[in-house]
């Protein structure tokens, strides 16, 4: 019977296991994400074996170059590892080289000096339109306090509505409110101001939270509170979230940041421009904004998979 591949010497194996342990009992990391993290410095310890043409020793890891690291991430990628699996394995490999320096054994520079591979772009992913306007509907707001189901409301509205980031939604003050326009005007990233229409339908929710809200802030303070009068924090719009995923049976990509998504997306469908859609987002580059056009043909070619006799 063949003997099983020793992939590294007893004192890299030693550490290798004080350095689980340290994972899972000091660090608190998941089961699942300490053994992937374990599975990737073993393949780094068995393409060293290879490399080295013995098993490694900790002499061998005191001064890793990026080349060496380089040159696994390469034997990964003709193995067929996509760009997500070689950056999660070269992290998993950086902090056993980090444990190691913390004892005196090993100098980590090499590691922290090698760049993880370039990770492709997600696609956004945008609600429907259906579950949009369902998510933002008053009367399906979960709250049993009218005014914070209005504020919920009010809230989701302007995230579909006007395409804001969850803190700039949180931020604005009354101050803010148009009088007698029909625009906002946002701080965004990088302190970018832009200028965003408050659809009517924004307006009156906003109006209708105001009306109900039992507390008053000062007119430069943030108006969305929460239940105890404080500022309202996003962790309680995300949960809010949450339960209305569980409630109108929506997916997990359901959150406040699709609703974003879903505001470009939309407006993408319905004829807008990518220039146009890029200033209401506020994104510094149109390569930004370019990854709706992605979604837009994804959703155009399930509509041709689903209903084109010959697809």
């Amino acid at each position: 019977m063949d003997q099983p591949l020793v992939i590294a010497a007893p004192d890299v194996l030693a550490e290798q296991q004080r350095w689980l342990a340290r994972l899972t009992e000091e660090r608190r990391l998941s089961p699942l994400t300490a053994a992937a993290y374990e599975r990737d410095l073993r393949q780094f310890l068995g393409f060293l074996t290879r490399h080295l043409g013995g098993p490694p020793k900790i002499a061998d890891l005191a001064d890793l170059k990026p080349l060496d690291l380089r040159a696994f991430l390469a034997d990964r990628r003709r193995e067929g590892a996509g760009a997500r699996t070689l950056g999660r394995g070269l992290a998993g490999i950086r902090s056993f080289l980090r444990h190691l320096e913390r004892k005196g054994l090993a100098n980590a520079a090499g590691a922290a000096a090698t760049r993880a591979p370039r990770q492709p772009k997600s696609l956004p992913k945008p609600l429907s339109a259906r579950d949009a306007m369902r998510v933002v509907d008053a009367d399906l707001q979960l709250a049993d306090e009218p005014w914070i189901a209005a504020r919920n409301a009010a809230v989701l509205t302007l995230l579909y509505g006007c395409g804001l980031r969850i803190s700039e939604a949180l931020g604005l003050c009354t101050a803010d409110l148009p009088r007698d326009g029909e625009t906002l005007r946002i701080t965004g990233k990088g302190n970018k101001t832009r200028i965003v229409p408050l659809l009517p339908v924004a307006r009156a929710a906003i109006a209708h939270y105001l009306e109900l809200c039992p507390f008053v802030p000062a007119p430069h303070e943030p108006m969305f509170r929460g239940a105890r009068g404080g500022v309202l924090q996003p962790a309680i719009v995300q949960k809010e979230m949450r339960r209305l995923r569980g409630a109108l049976d929506l997916p997990d990509t359901a959150t406040p940041h699709a609703l974003r998504h879903s505001f470009a997306t939309h407006l993408l469908a319905g004829g807008g421009d990518l220039r146009t859609i890029q200033e209401l987002l506020g994104h510094a580059s149109l390569s930004t904004t370019q990854v709706y056009t992605g979604v837009d043909s994804k959703r155009l070619i399930d509509i041709y998979d689903r209903a084109h006799p010959r697809a």
